[in-house]
């Protein structure tokens, strides 16, 4: 595999040692979040690479944009991902747990994001690294769901993704909490495929939810309108 960056349209991703590498959930979270209510101050939880976060970056106009990592050299990696940036004015990355952000830190933010770690059902690995980073142990969702509200502007907006089959268990844990969801996005990878993942949006108050479905492929390497009109403005041959 080679070393070299992943290469976006307004970006560079270098990704050598981070364990969880550029993938279709990370690129479509970036891209699907909210931004229209032009958030002043967002926060990605479990940043990684960095991607979401400068996705968001280049998609709004915030003026602060945080992101959280605890992994040594994950936290590294998004620190040069956005120092390279053209967005590395504003762009600032924590070497922290989600745990330790909560206990310390009191900032408010319009828009918050995370990428959890996570097994799927159909999730397997060899390398420890990764299967670390996949771990809902790393991040167990009741964690990350009863943290946000703390954080959250009254008009702001948490998004976030996970496997399809924990959708019940999220919605719940989150109105646990008095977040409440205002979109949802269910993807399946091909037509006549079962959903794979649900992406959720919540927010302070309920409202009428909004439900939509995904499909990204029609045939191997050919995208559906829908899933180009969402990453378009990132991936080259998009």
């Amino acid at each position: 595999m080679s070393s070299g960056p992943f290469r976006f349209k307004q970006f560079d991703i270098r990704q050598d040692r981070c364990a969880m590498k550029v993938g279709t959930d990370g690129v479509l979270l970036g891209a699907w979040a909210t931004v229209s209510h032009r958030p002043g101050a967002i926060l990605d939880i479990g940043a990684g690479t960095g991607l979401i976060a400068l996705m968001l970056a280049q998609r709004s106009d915030a003026g602060l944009i945080d992101a959280l990592e605890v992994d040594d050299d994950a936290f590294e990696q998004c620190v040069e991902n956005f120092e390279a940036s053209p967005w590395n004015d504003r762009l600032f990355c924590y070497h922290a747990g989600w745990d330790e952000f909560v206990d310390e830190m009191d900032d408010r933010y319009d828009l918050i994001v995370s990428n959890p770690p996570f097994y799927a059902a159909d999730y397997r690995s060899d390398d420890e690294t990764r299967a670390k980073a996949r771990s809902n142990f790393s991040l167990p969702f009741n964690e990350l769901l009863a943290g946000i509200p703390k954080f959250l502007n009254p008009d702001g907006k948490f998004a976030m993704v996970a496997p399809a089959a924990e959708e019940a268990r999220i919605l719940a844990l989150a109105e646990a909490n008095d977040l409440f969801s205002e979109r949802i996005l269910r993807v399946r990878g091909h037509e006549g495929a079962p959903v794979k993942r649900t992406y959720f949006e919540f927010g302070l108050a309920r409202v009428p939810v909004q439900e939509e479905e995904l499909t990204i492929e029609l045939d191997r390497h050919v995208y559906t309108e829908d899933y180009i009109a969402l990453t378009k403005d990132f991936y080259l041959k998009m």
